[in-house]
């Protein structure tokens, strides 16, 4: 006499909470962190987060003893019509298994975070960062640097990786972080700047993404001592028209793709993404800053913009050219790198072909073109008081024929943080370095 051997019931596969919609009436397994718990009388609501989202999950009369919030566990349950939320399920449980129990409370609580001070926020990122607002800005940042590096490829651009740990500063030594390089002094970097310039010599067109570092003094909301630069370069081109140009096809690219694939991000955030033109509007800075005295009666002294006067020119760009975004040009040399082209001068001023891009009132992008003839660059670096050793590689890529050229850099996290509304760029990366702030 023979037995069959007994057959063990199918283990159901995992099922995303963002794949939920498609399983109503369904059996599913879902596994994930408690967000929140309540036990109200024998009815037990869960809130379960993964991956992709967040979902209301409904035990009657389980009895289970519900563990302490962001505890993983895996649920078996059934979807169904949310009762109260029109399109939206939620999930009636019929099990629940702990995978790893919290073993105390969270110093914050997650669903309450929009409470909780900044610092405090940030003291304790290794838990905050679960919070759903906070995975939202990083899940839109990182498909805008998806969308960065996607639009570039398609646009003939290769991708690049520069050292970290440099010689020299490619912007003149200020703000620059020393570190001991076997005994000798060297530097993080502050911008590929300088090697994406050499790599247009073997790829015409090339990007990067990567940290940078500025040991600067500042301690503001709008600051970070290490944050994710998106670069780019390209050779061949006629003026920084076409560097503009170009930036201008990049941004639309990013922000579709972000508005594609990250509507419930943006929901949540109660974000709306802006119209990039067919052609940014472009205004020379002497302009600008005449602009800002006339409409505004607010004087700008220095070489630049101040905060002020970015934020007052964003407001009159969305006011009368109908844009959120406005490119100032014809920076003068006194405020722009040593390798930045020059332009001739207006109003006796001597100018470069040197562009920042404003979003909303603050800069997110500093670009332009750049020098390419070698005894020009050699003057430059001169009446820059640079050091020509510390430049010599740099300086010898122009002897073999380098083409005219030019490029943008954008900040991820300041681009993410206007996009989205936040008020403090510490939010738009998951662990900020600031002036003060070396962990977690």
């Amino acid at each position: 006499m023979t037995t069959e051997p007994t057959q063990a019931a199918p283990v159901l596969p995992r099922t995303f909470i963002r794949e939920l919609a498609q399983h109503v009436g369904q059996t599913v397994r879902l596994r994930g962190m408690i967000l929140s718990r309540r036990d109200l009388g024998g009815i037990q609501f869960v809130t379960l987060r993964d991956a992709g989202g967040a979902v209301q999950c409904v035990g009657d009369q389980l009895n289970l003893d519900l563990p302490l919030p962001e505890s993983s566990v895996e649920i078996i349950g059934t979807v169904r019509p949310h009762p109260k939320r029109g399109g939206e399920v939620e999930v009636q449980m019929q099990a629940m298994t702990v995978i790893a129990a919290a073993a105390e409370p969270t110093p914050v609580e997650l669903p309450k975070l929009e409470r909780v001070h900044a610092d405090t926020l940030l003291n304790h990122r290794a838990v905050t960062v679960r919070g759903l607002k906070e995975r939202a800005a990083l899940r839109v940042q990182a498909e805008l640097l998806a969308g960065f590096r996607e639009t570039l490829s398609g646009m003939g651009f290769t991708e690049i990786s520069t050292p970290k740990i440099v010689e020299a500063g490619a912007e003149g030594g200020a703000g620059l972080f020393t570190v001991d390089y076997f005994g000798e002094p060297a530097y993080l970097a502050q911008s590929p700047q300088l090697y994406k310039q050499m790599m247009v010599g073997a790829f015409e067109r090339v990007f990067e993404v990567a940290p940078v570092f500025r040991g600067e003094s500042h301690n503001t909301s709008r600051h970070l001592t290490e944050y994710l630069s998106l670069d780019a370069e390209l050779g061949f081109i006629d003026s920084e028209e076409d560097v503009m140009d170009a930036e201008t096809e990049v941004l639309r690219g990013m922000l579709a793709r972000v508005q594609e694939r990250c509507g419930p991000e943006l929901a949540l955030l109660g974000a709306e993404l802006p119209q990039v033109p067919e052609r940014i509007p472009r205004i020379p800075l002497l302009e600008a800053r005449a602009t800002v005295e006339r409409e505004f009666g607010h004087l700008v002294g220095g070489k630049d913009l101040d905060p002020e006067g970015e934020r007052l020119l964003g407001e009159w760009a969305g006011r009368e050219l109908g844009s959120d975004f406005v490119f100032v040009t014809k920076f003068p040399q006194a405020a722009r790198p040593f390798y930045t082209h020059p332009d001739g001068e207006m109003d006796g001023v001597p100018v470069t072909r040197g562009f920042d891009l404003l979003l909303r009132g603050l800069e997110i992008t500093s670009g332009g073109q750049r020098i390419h003839d070698p005894e020009m660059l050699r003057r430059s670096i001169e009446a820059y008081g640079l050091n020509p050793e510390s430049l010599r590689a740099y300086a010898e890529v122009f002897r073999y024929g380098m083409p005219p050229h030019g490029g943008f850099a954008i900040g991820a996290e300041r681009l993410t943080a206007l996009l989205l509304g936040l008020s403090n760029v510490r939010m738009a990366r998951a662990f900020p370095r600031d002036r003060t702030r070396l962990q977690p």
